[in-house]
């Protein structure tokens, strides 16, 4: 009989390795899914900008007509009203385009584990996709330097991002697994390894 291939969700804070956590999966033969990635390459799509432009003004997009990234950010987490509209508009296109992925990945025989990155993973309701969860955790003042060096901000900006989304707590009760990120890439590495050996046993 053949072996389910099972999609884990990543859990965790801005800033506390999630992607990271999901390359070193992919290290182990897993195929990524990288929400992010998914919805900026959309914002490339005409009619997709359009939809931002008409629901959030001329002032999130740059003189050539693309998005601009920073403007749309701020304007987004200025109210919850702004988050609802945004993730109307990309939210539905995020989770078809995932899905497509799901399914050709499943169809590949070599790859052990799709790995799902989403920032609003419960947040969105596709957590229920997903067979397990694996939470990142982080100290809150790690995860605010990498914000910085990510140009998301720093402790005040991630903050404000974060009262939008379900509490780090709720998240990390709902995870199957948990995996630390407080420690440098070796550390981390071996977390993971360890974690995906018990997923494909």
């Amino acid at each position: 009989m053949k072996k389910k291939k099972l999609i884990v969700g990543i859990l965790g804070g801005i800033g506390s390795g999630k992607s990271t956590v999901a390359a070193e999966f992919a290290k182990l033969g897993c195929a990524v899914i990288n929400a992010d990635k998914i919805a900026h390459e959309l914002l490339l799509n005409e009619d997709v900008r359009q939809q931002l432009i008409d629901a959030f003004g001329e002032g999130i997009s740059e003189k050539n007509g693309l998005i601009n990234h920073a403007e749309l950010a701020d304007t987004i987490f200025n109210s919850d009203k702004n988050v609802a509209r945004i993730n109307d508009i990309i939210h539905p296109l995020v989770f078809d385009r995932t899905n497509e992925l799901i399914e050709q990945y499943k169809r590949q025989e070599k790859i052990q584990l799709i790995i799902l990155d989403a920032p609003l993973l419960v947040e969105a309701g596709w957590a229920q996709m997903c067979d397990k969860l694996v939470f990142i955790d982080c100290d809150p003042k790690i995860r605010a330097q990498r914000a910085e060096k990510k140009g998301l901000g720093g402790e005040k900006q991630l903050k404000k991002r974060e009262k939008f989304q379900i509490s780090l707590d709720t998240k990390a009760k709902l995870a199957h697994y948990t995996i630390c990120n407080n420690s440098g890439l070796s550390a981390l590495t071996d977390r993971v390894a360890c974690v995906f050996s018990t997923l494909t046993r």
